[in-house]
């Protein structure tokens, strides 16, 4: 099989990361809830992970690396942290559902920041519209999962940061694949996945809190501390943390990082854009089909979409797979996105790369392509 939708998983792990699970699975019990051996190595594990995370994302403290299920735990653990049932919201016209599905259940008042696909400028220019006194939130992901869109999160926090709103970036595409930097950034909460582009295992996740943020919890329930009072603690981790950790997906999640700090993210990042680049330049070869990109990929990560004229995306995703080509096709849980760039009606196929795909593997993926035009 070759493995192009790393934008739901990078399904192809560093090997050292399934060698940490299962000896975490031998070795590790759960921190924090007793002095011998195997809880002392799963704290220290845990603690080690923040302090990687905390030094890769520029957080000033380990204990504001918060470990979660996913970014869509991380996400709601933010968005209802600061936006109260029937508040408002200022969001980006490219978000997942994992946004608009928490703040639909919130019954928030949400404003839409919309903007052109790859007008990174309009992006900034409808925040700044829309960011006024009186929202609860601004929440932008820092790269789109359906086109691989970079979005202009910087000029937003500068936004945000002018107006006293607090901020949530979503990382979910940008993390181990983009710089981002919490302090520089100063956003109240960055929400982030372990399994994409920090090769941790699926189930696993991250939420950097902001310096000065008060969280409020989304579960109650066992920390390990303060047993005795029946509130959850004020303070991180812990306020957020409630629950048996995952320390075989922790345990593989710091091994993810470290693959990466070795490999570098600017390098990561140039390598995908390449696989992209070449991928997006045969298929603007082929007759009927319509990439969503633009020359050089500057503005985009290594992310693609395209639709085939007269062809269904979910269909032509299906002929793929039988040819042992992984893609994803349809509205990639997020219909604000398609709606954005106008495939609100169709969906489009979606390829998405990762360090582990070779250039052989798009040459493969351009050869099938032809054989499904043909």
């Amino acid at each position: 099989m070759i493995y192009l939708d790393s934008a739901a998983t990078t399904f192809q792990k560093p090997p050292e990361v399934a060698q940490a699970v299962a000896e975490a699975m031998q070795t590790l019990s759960s921190p924090g809830r007793g002095g011998y051996p195997a809880a002392m190595r799963a704290a220290e594990t845990a603690y080690t992970c923040r302090c990687e995370l905390a030094e890769l994302f520029h957080v000033a403290e380990p204990e504001r690396v918060v470990f979660t299920m996913n970014a869509t735990h991380a996400l709601n653990m933010a968005i209802k942290s600061l936006v109260p049932p029937g508040g408002r919201a200022v969001i980006s016209g490219y978000e997942h559902n994992a946004v608009t599905r928490p703040l639909a259940a919130l019954g928030a008042r949400v404003s839409v920041a919309a903007a052109p696909l790859f007008h990174p400028e309009q992006v900034s220019e409808a925040f700044a519209q829309l960011v006024v006194p009186g929202v609860d939130a601004v929440i932008c992901n820092h790269v789109s999962n359906v086109f691989g869109f970079i979005q202009p999160v910087e000029a937003v926090a500068a936004i945000c940061r002018n107006r006293g709103v607090p901020l949530i970036v979503d990382a979910s595409q940008s993390a181990g694949v983009l710089p981002l930097d919490l302090e520089e950034l100063g956003a109240a909460f960055i929400a982030m996945p372990g399994h994409k582009g920090l090769y941790g295992p699926q189930g696993t996740g991250v939420l950097l809190c902001g310096r000065e943020v008060r969280t409020r919890s989304l579960l109650e329930g066992g920390t390990g501390s303060l047993s005795l009072q029946q509130e959850m603690p004020d303070f991180l981790p812990d306020r957020l943390e409630a629950g048996t950790h995952n320390m075989p997906g922790i345990a593989g999640l710091l091994a993810g990082v470290r693959f990466l700090k070795r490999e570098g993210i600017a390098d990561i990042c140039r390598w995908e854009r390449l696989l992209a680049l070449q991928a997006a330049e045969g298929l603007k070869r082929m007759p009927g089909v319509r990439v969503f990109a633009l020359p050089g990929l500057h503005a985009q990560t290594g992310v693609l979409s395209f639709t085939v004229a007269g062809q269904e995306p979910e269909m032509l995703a299906g002929t793929l797979a039988v040819q042992g080509i992984a893609v994803r096709a349809g509205f990639h849980c997020a219909p604000l996105a398609h709606k954005s760039a106008g495939t609100l009606e169709t969906g489009t196929v979606r390829a998405s790369f990762s360090r582990a795909n070779k250039e052989e593997d798009v040459r493969r993926f351009l050869q099938v392509m032809t054989g499904c035009l043909g």
